[in-house]
């Protein structure tokens, strides 16, 4: 049997954690074999010294002046870092005799804590990426099995984490097949692949990649993108795009600014034609407000709920008229888009359709359209099977129906068919008395356009707008007085005569569906109306054509008409 010393080294060598001892005046007795391996030290060279010698920042002979234990203390020594248990050692009458240090290195736990620490840390910031991000993400285990989602997953599918998390990936597929199956499959990834998922089948597109760790497939992520929002949104700019150029009625009768007898009757007019579902002709010269008028009508009308279709006839080339406004099918002319086309027609059904210019479309399209006024169906181009369409029919005009008639150049049945219920719109030097009216109103509009404050008109200035003949109407009005706005210097809010552009004299005696004093002097000379008015027709042309120095654009604007209108009408009376 061993010596009992002897039996104690065995078992303080024998011990993972180091220990040393001191007497009562603070020197080495007791120094194990972890102590030298944990401070690089050999006991025979520490034995007998002072503790403060060996280890300088020691707390031993504290412990041994004042009596108290130092439990769980953490220590810097020197490259590593220990946990250390200090306490005195009392002899049989109670008095300190030594103290007795245990300790062990705790470095690598410090630098293993540090890792989850740091583990923990970028797992929450990683958590707090995954879940602010708009695009659904899921992700599954080697086996399939659901492991992870995010919020905006569970706002696309409608599934919470119970239904997916540790369920098979099929779990959320409505219609398809499941990418992160294909993925663990193949171990490659997948992109652009369409599915429907959830209990709304909502329309998505997925794109998916492996997940490897030290060479190992360990799952699937996947980002699901819903294209059912940007079907929407592709759907609401098509709208967007049509409505640019059919628009939406968006006037009423309170938009038509007048007290005269003569737009007083045409209001009046308009609004008994709008409780009914007839077919409605908007006579005028140009910029009168015929548009202004079929937007009122249909505003009223029983079809208010539904579209407001404008097409401006003669603004669309004569070849491509009949397909705008009857739609074709595929195939029908070079440069068809696939599946064919809608048209105006069928645009505006159930609702109003407004053909503006309606005087300048040509015998083909004016056929198919008497085909529509009388039995209610449009066949599209390069079709035979008719199209059962219900579109309320507004059409306008600047244009002598009546003479083209007669010359051949409008269908007579048609033009019946149209003037169901006539409607005169009368030009603005019959009417007078409103252009006050019309001032107040196009003022208050141009101050929100321009951003300015302008106020009022002065007398002399309204004196030259009273005046002045107004071959171009209420449209010529609203852009002089913007040109005067423009003219305005700063702080001024009232429009002076000054402020006026030049105002050219126009004659007065444009036909305008009345008669005038210039048509006494051709009536008393024996002549009929249709003659007078081709007088008085082509020496407006004429005139118009003088004033601009024979620029045929200008001469069309200031005459109120398309360029078109205005070399058929050169054609016609043979000026050159």
């Amino acid at each position: 049997m061993p010596p009992p010393e002897k039996e104690m080294n065995v078992i303080l060598n024998s011990t993972h954690e180091g220990i040393m001892a001191v007497d009562g005046l603070g020197r080495i007795t007791v120094f194990n074999r972890a102590a030298e391996e944990l401070l690089g030290m050999k006991s025979e060279n520490v034995l007998g010294c002072l503790v403060t010698q060996v280890i300088p920042n020691t707390r031993l002979h504290l412990v041994l002046r004042t009596g108290r234990a130092e439990l769980n203390q953490r220590q810097q020594l020197g490259h590593i870092t220990i946990i250390t248990n200090r306490v005195p050692i009392k002899g049989l009458d109670g008095k300190i005799v030594g103290a007795v240090a245990v300790f062990r290195d705790i470095t690598d736990v410090i630098q293993l804590a540090e890792e989850i620490t740091s583990l923990k840390e970028t797992q929450t910031m990683l958590q707090a990426i995954i879940n602010s991000t708009q695009d659904a993400i899921s992700v599954v285990d080697e086996n399939g099995m659901g492991l992870l989602i995010n919020p905006a997953y569970t706002r696309l599918t409608g599934f919470a984490e119970k239904d997916v998390i540790k369920q098979p990936a099929t779990v959320d597929i409505a219609e398809g097949e499941s990418v992160h199956l294909q993925v663990l499959k193949t171990g490659q990834q997948v992109k652009g692949v369409s599915m429907k998922v959830g209990p709304a089948r909502k329309a998505v597109l997925v794109d998916a990649a492996p997940m490897v760790v030290d060479g190992m497939l360990k799952g699937s992520v996947a980002v699901i993108h819903d294209v059912s929002e940007i079907h929407r949104l592709s759907e609401e700019l098509d709208s967007a795009h049509r409505l640019i150029r059919r628009l939406e009625a968006k006037y009423t009768f309170d938009d038509i600014v007048g007290m005269s007898e003569e737009i007083r009757y045409a209001v009046a007019h308009a609004k008994k034609a709008a409780e009914i579902p007839a077919t409605v002709l908007l006579r005028g010269e140009s910029g009168t407000g015929k548009e202004l008028f079929a937007h009122a009508i249909h505003h009223t009308s029983q079809r208010r709920r539904s579209r407001f279709v404008r097409v401006s006839c003669a603004a669309i080339p004569e070849s491509l008229l009949e397909s705008e406004l009857f739609g074709y099918v595929e195939g029908a002319f070079t440069g068809a888009k696939p599946g064919g086309r809608r048209g105006y027609f069928e645009e505006a059904n159930k609702g109003t359709l407004f053909l503006d210019e309606i005087g300048e479309i040509n015998l083909a399209v004016q056929a198919k359209l008497l085909r529509v006024l009388q039995e209610k169906e449009i066949v599209r181009v390069g079709d035979s099977k008719p199209v059962s369409v219900d579109v309320r029919i507004i059409a306008a005009t600047n244009a002598n129906l009546e003479e083209r008639v007669k010359k051949g150049q409008f269908r007579e049945d048609l033009y019946y068919r149209l003037n169901v219920v006539p409607i005169y719109i009368p030009p603005l030097r019959h009417r007078k008395t409103d252009i006050p009216h019309l001032v107040s109103y196009l003022l208050r509009k141009l101050n929100q356009e321009y951003g300015r404050s302008v106020a009022d008109i002065s007398p002399a200035a309204l004196n030259r707008l009273l005046d002045y003949s107004w071959p171009g109407n209420v449209r010529e009005l609203e852009n002089l007085l913007g040109r005067a706005i423009i003219n305005l210097g700063y702080g001024q809010t009232a429009i002076e005569s000054e402020h006026l552009p030049p105002l050219v004299k126009y004659l007065d005696y444009r036909f305008s569906g009345r008669p005038d004093k210039r048509a006494e002097h051709f009536h008393r000379s024996g002549e009929t109306l249709e003659e007078l008015r081709s007088k008085w027709e082509k020496e407006l042309v004429t005139d118009a054509l003088a004033q601009v120095g024979g620029n045929r654009a200008k001469a069309a604007a200031l005459l109120g008409i398309s360029i078109r209108s205005l070399y058929q009408k050169l054609s016609r009376y043979r000026i050159s």
